[in-house]
Order: structure tokens, then C-alpha cells, then sequence
């Protein structure tokens, strides 16, 4: 860990699917990580990584220059920053990566910029999975000068960072990206039943589709667990993605732009949360497809929740 203390010092809030992902590739780089969730049975897999977990987001808060948040939902924001302001520290810099309003953003910046601090509104493009693998997209927003400063320490644990202009324009770009994450996913699901009620193996249709022109990169990510009929190892869970859907649709008719295409997906997800999918990954979508499709596998779902 010698190596760590010269790249400087992190803090990661939220060690979930995303932000454990950041805090294992950031100590991997060389970064000396300190990490908080209030799930503390996460502490000796964060341990093993080469983070340093903390108790307590003010002694956290304390001994790093920049955290990087990224949080389930907006009360555990609030309470993230009325725990820095509390605290009257000198300058701090937090990039917040979750995927919120902007009313709850631009509320949370305004307390940390009265009590000194910039926040950068910075949400991730991509899953679970591709956060694991470094393929994801950070949409940068805020102070320029922070997001420079910053750039090659979020490098890291990505591919690619952009700065997209004022506050507010990350999450804004990251609405139009989980837009079509909702619809790229179902689609997928509606192509995969499709194939496979025609008699089609499903692991032949996702080899032959990922090489074709009719994939995405969603297809690509979530066809696979939709082939193997295994949603236990979520990449988002649809109960987390039903509150981004929740921000997009709230955004979208605040500014009157129709979405039918994404409004179609809506019953779809709610179908998988009624059917016990909640906390397996969205691409559980395929089943309920598969319900509605009156579709049933020839061999047992493995680690399927479906009602009888």
C-alpha cells in the first residue's frame, strides 16, 4: 500500500453494486480508499480490497480532500451532506454519482457551497457488471476546474470521463442514457422470448444477435442472463432502477416530451417487482415477458422467483 499514499486519498460513500466497484478499482490504481456504508457487513469485503472502512461519514469526511458518493436515494444524500456542513472543515469536493432529480441535487450542492465545499454532479452510464470491468461512462457537471482536477483520478474506474457543461447537465445526459437503458432492456427481453418460443436455443440467439444489427449494448450485457434464466446476481436491481425510472418520467413531463416508447416499459417493471423480481436484476424483465408469452422453459429456471 506504499504505492497508495502517492496518487493521494479517497473517500467512496455507498460501497454498494457501484460505488464498491469505484473503491476496489481506485485502491487497485494505487489510491489510498476510504470507504463508508452504513451496511457494515460489507467491511471485511471492502478490507480484503485494500479499502480502509470507516464508521462514520464526518471522520471520513475529514481526512479526504474528495469523496465520491454514490447512494441509493436522496435521504441518504441529505444526510451525507448535512453530516459534512455539521462539521466545518475546510474546503471539500464531493462528485455525486447517483442518479437523483435535480431539485435534489441542486439542493444538495447549495448546503455544501454555504458551508464552503463544491459539489460536482457527476452520474455513471452503465451497469453493474461493465463497473467492474472499467467500461463505464462518467457524465461530469459543475466546476470546471474541479472536474479537470479530478479527471484522472475518475479515470480510474472508468473509460471515459466528459465534461458536459454547468451543474445539473450530468444527471440530464444520464436521463436520456437510462431512457434508453429501459427500453433496450425490454426489448431485449421481447426478442429473446420471441426466439425462444420459436424454438430457437437462447444462447444461439444471443451469439448470433450480439453480431448482428439489431443488438445493443444492453442486449449484449443482459441477453446472456436472460439465456441462462439467472437474475440472481444483479448488475441494478429492479426495485433501485424503479426509482430512476421515477426521475426520468418526472423529467420528461416536466419539460412536456412524450415518451411512449419508454412509458410501454412502465407495467413491464412493475410486473417484475409484483412477481417477486424486485431485488434480482432487470433483466428479470424476460420473465415476466415469458408469463405473458405462456412460455415455459424445458429445463428447471435456475434461481427463479416466478409464482406458480
Amino acid at each position: 500500500m506504499k504505492s497508495a499514499r502517492k496518487k493521494g486519498t479517497v473517500g467512496v460513500i455507498g460501497l454498494g453494486i457501484m460505488g464498491g466497484a469505484f473503491a476496489r478499482h481506485l485502491a487497485a490504481a494505487g489510491w489510498r480508499v476510504l470507504g463508508f456504508d452504513v451496511d457494515k457487513s460489507l467491511k471485511r469485503k471492502m478490507t480484503n480490497a485494500g479499502v480502509e472502512f470507516v464508521d462514520d461519514v464526518k471522520v471520513l469526511a475529514k481526512r479526504v480532500p474528495v469523496m465520491i458518493a454514490s447512494l441509493p436515494h436522496p435521504s441518504a444524500l441529505d444526510a451525507t451532506v448535512k453530516a459534512i456542513c455539521e462539521e466545518k472543515l475546510p474546503p471539500k469536493v464531493l462528485i455525486e454519482a447517483s442518479t437523483f432529480t435535480l431539485d435534489d441535487k441542486t439542493r444538495a450542492q447549495a448546503s455544501l457551497k454555504k458551508a464552503g465545499h463544491v459539489m460536482l454532479d457527476c452520474p455513471v452510464s452503465g451497469t453493474g457488471v461493465q463497473a467492474e470491468k472499467k467500461d463505464i461512462v462518467i457524465y461530469c457537471s459543475g466546476e470546471a476546474k474541479a472536474i479537470a482536477k479530478w479527471k484522472k483520478m475518475l479515470l480510474e474506474f472508468s473509460r471515459g470521463v466528459h465534461d458536459v457543461g454547468e451543474f445539473g447537465n450530468g444527471s440530464k445526459m444520464k436521463y436520456v442514457a437510462n431512457l434508453l437503458v429501459a427500453i433496450h432492456n425490454v426489448a431485449s427481453a421481447e426478442a429473446m422470448v420471441l426466439g425462444m418460443k420459436s424454438g430457437l436455443d437462447p444462447h444461439q440467439i444471443v451469439d448470433l444477435i450480439s453480431n448482428g444489427a439489431g443488438t445493443s449494448r444492453m442486449f449484449e450485457v443482459r441477453a446472456p442472463m436472460m439465456a441462462r434464466d439467472d437474475y440472481d446476481k444483479p448488475t441494478m436491481k429492479v426495485k433501485i432502477f424503479q426509482k430512476d425510472m421515477d426521475v426520468i418520467g418526472g423529467y420528461a413531463a416536466k419539460l412536456g416530451v412524450p415518451v411512449p416508447c419508454f412509458a410501454a416499459t412502465l407495467p413491464i417493471y412493475a410486473a417484475a417487482m409484483s412477481m417477486g423480481h424486485g431485488m434480482q436484476d432487470t433483466a428479470a424483465v424476460c420473465a415476466v415477458i415469458e408469463r405473458m408469452a405462456a412460455l415455459r422453459r424445458a429445463k428447471p429456471r435456475k434461481g427463479s422467483r416466478r409464482r406458480k
